[in-house]
């Protein structure tokens, strides 16, 4: 039998939490929606290298696929 999963986290990073905390609601927000660009930005570079020649319509349709394909694929702890 192999022995238990052992779960271990970072340390927390006591000067980035200071830096988050100060931010305003809206700093909060505008950081999410720029990394959401850039993770949408990164999928669909993936999806037009693969797929070079497809249109902009069905390109989009690929990169939906990706992100559902991404939100069923097992991580490892």
């Amino acid at each position: 039998m192999s022995p238990p999963v052992s779960r271990r986290f970072d340390p927390i990073d006591v000067e980035y939490m200071h830096f988050w905390v100060q931010l305003s609601p809206g700093a909060h927000l505008r950081a999410m929606l720029d990394t959401r660009e850039f993770a949408m930005a990164a999928i669909r570079s993936r999806v037009r290298r693969l797929y070079p020649d497809l249109a902009p319509e069905v390109l989009g349709l690929r990169i939906l696929e990706e992100i559902a394909r991404a939100e069923r694929a097992y991580t490892r702890p």
